[in-house]
C-alpha cells in the first residue's frame, strides 16, 4: 500500500507520459501554458513526462522536450491554421515514433486534435493507453481564425474528421464545462469518458502587485505616464481575439477622457496592431509590448488597474481570465459561457461582439472605485479556491490510473 497520496491514483506507480503537443511550444501563452502547467504538476508527484512538439518554441530547463526537423525552407515558419500544418504533423509523427520507442511511456497523453490523431496511432502500435487533451473545437478554432468558411466545401469533410478524433481516445480531459457539454452535444461523446480538467493558475506566482517604486518604473518603461489609468492586456494579437473590438472601444473612450492608457502586450501582428492604434488617433495612449515571457507575466499584467479580454471565440478557453482574477484585478470580458464559468458573478461582462458595449463596461471599470475595490479581492479568493493546478493534477492522475485499472 502506497503512502503518498499523489501516487494513489496511480497505484503507487511512476509514470512514464509521453505528450504530443502539436504547437511551437513553449510560447508563453494559451494551451502552451496549459501543457506546461499539467508537466509540472505531474513532475511534482513523481512522474516523468517527454514532450513531443515542432522544431520552434523556446526550450525550458524543467521539460524534457523532443523537437522535430524543420521543413526544408521554411525554418523560421510560424505555424497556426494553415496548410503546412500537414507537413509539421507527419514530422511531428514520426518524431513521436521514435520517442515513443527511446522513452517507452506508459500513458501516451495527445494535445489537441492533431496530437490526439497521432497519439492513437501510437497506442494502436504500442498498446498503450491514450488521453485527449480536448482544448476547443477544431473546426471552430479554424473557422474563428478565418482558414475555413462554414459555408465552404472543406467545412463538413473536417467537421467530420473532427467527430473522428473525439472519438478514439477512451478518456479525455477538457478545459472547460462549455468544452464537455460541446463534446456530448455537437459530437456525440459519451460524458463517462470526459474529466473537466479546468485551465488553472499559479496563485502564489501571479499575486496581487505591490505599488512601490520598482512597479512605478516598469510603468515608465513601458511609456506610461505617471497619473493614468492603466487597461491591460496580455495574449495573442489577432482578431478572434478581439484586437480589433478593443482598440475600437479605446477610442470612443478617448475621445471623452484623456487620463486612460492602454497596455498591450503579445505576438504576432505587432505591427499591424500599432499602425491600427496609430490609425485610430491612439499613439499616444497605447503601448505594445510584444512578446512577454511566461515568467514575467505577473509583473507585466500586473501594471493594470483594469485587465481585458475581449475574445471573439466561443469555443475555445480563456486561460488568461485566471491570471487576471489572481492578480485581483477588475476583468472585463464579452459574455459568454467559457468566461462565466471562470468569473461567475464576479466578472463585467459586455454584450458579445459589441464595441459599444465592450467601452461601456471598460469606463464603468475606470470610474466605479468601490465597485473594482470589492471585485478585485473576490476574483482572487475564486482563483484560490476553485483553480489550483494541484487539484487539476489530481484528477488528470485520475483519469490515467481508470485506463491503467
Amino acid at each position: 500500500m502506497t503512502t503518498d497520496p499523489s501516487m494513489a491514483a496511480t497505484g503507487g506507480r511512476s509514470l512514464r507520459v509521453l505528450m504530443i503537443a502539436p504547437t511551437s511550444f513553449f510560447g508563453d501563452y494559451g494551451c502552451h501554458v496549459r501543457i506546461l502547467e499539467e508537466i509540472r504538476a505531474l513532475q511534482s508527484r513523481g512522474h516523468r513526462v517527454a514532450l513531443v512538439t515542432y522544431h520552434m518554441g523556446r526550450d525550458l530547463p524543467e521539460v524534457d522536450i523532443r523537437r522535430t526537423m524543420a521543413i526544408p525552407l521554411r525554418s523560421d515558419y510560424e505555424v497556426g491554421s494553415s496548410r503546412h500544418k500537414v507537413g509539421f504533423d507527419m514530422l511531428l509523427f514520426g518524431r513521436a515514433l521514435r520517442a515513443m520507442a527511446r522513452f517507452r511511456p506508459d500513458i501516451i497523453h495527445g494535445h489537441l486534435h492533431e496530437g490526439g490523431l497521432i497519439g492513437w496511432a501510437l497506442s494502436k502500435l504500442s498498446g498503450k493507453p491514450l488521453v485527449f487533451d480536448y482544448q476547443g473545437s477544431l473546426t471552430g478554432e479554424m473557422s474563428d481564425h478565418g482558414f475555413l468558411r462554414r459555408e465552404g466545401r472543406w467545412f463538413q469533410p473536417m467537421w467530420r474528421l473532427e467527430r473522428l478524433i473525439d472519438h478514439l481516445a477512451p478518456e479525455i480531459v477538457t478545459s472547460s464545462g462549455r468544452a464537455s457539454q460541446q463534446l456530448c452535444d455537437a459530437f456525440g461523446c459519451d460524458p463517462e469518458r470526459i474529466t473537466e480538467l479546468p485551465d488553472c493558475v499559479n496563485t502564489e506566482a501571479f499575486a496581487p502587485a505591490t505599488r512601490d517604486g520598482a512597479w512605478r518604473a516598469l510603468r515608465r518603461a513601458y511609456g506610461v505616464p505617471a497619473g493614468r489609468r492603466v487597461v491591460v492586456y496580455l495574449g495573442l494579437l489577432a482578431t478572434h481575439q478581439g484586437i480589433d473590438h478593443l482598440l475600437e472601444a479605446a477610442k470612443k473612450i478617448q475621445a471623452q477622457r484623456d487620463d486612460v492608457h492602454w497596455l498591450i502586450g503579445g505576438y504576432p501582428n505587432v505591427e499591424h496592431y500599432v499602425d491600427q492604434a496609430r490609425e485610430l488617433g491612439l499613439a499616444d495612449c497605447t503601448s505594445f509590448a510584444g512578446k512577454v515571457p511566461y515568467q514575467q507575466a505577473p509583473r507585466f499584467m500586473g501594471l493594470g488597474d483594469v485587465a481585458v479580454s475581449p475574445k471573439l471565440s466561443r469555443t475555445e478557453g480563456a486561460g488568461k481570465l485566471l491570471n487576471y482574477m489572481a492578480l485581483g484585478l477588475p476583468t472585463v470580458t464579452f459574455d459568454s459561457a467559457v468566461s462565466r464559468e471562470y468569473l461567475g458573478d464576479l466578472g463585467l461582462y459586455a454584450e458579445f461582439g459589441s464595441v459599444e458595449d465592450l467601452a461601456a463596461k471598460l469606463a464603468l471599470a475606470l470610474d466605479d472605485a468601490d465597485l473594482c475595490a470589492s471585485l478585485g479581492p473576490a476574483l482572487r479568493a475564486r482563483a484560490q479556491a476553485r483553480f489550483s493546478w494541484d487539484h487539476s493534477g489530481d484528477l488528470l492522475l485520475q483519469a490515467y490510473g481508470r485506463l491503467l485499472g
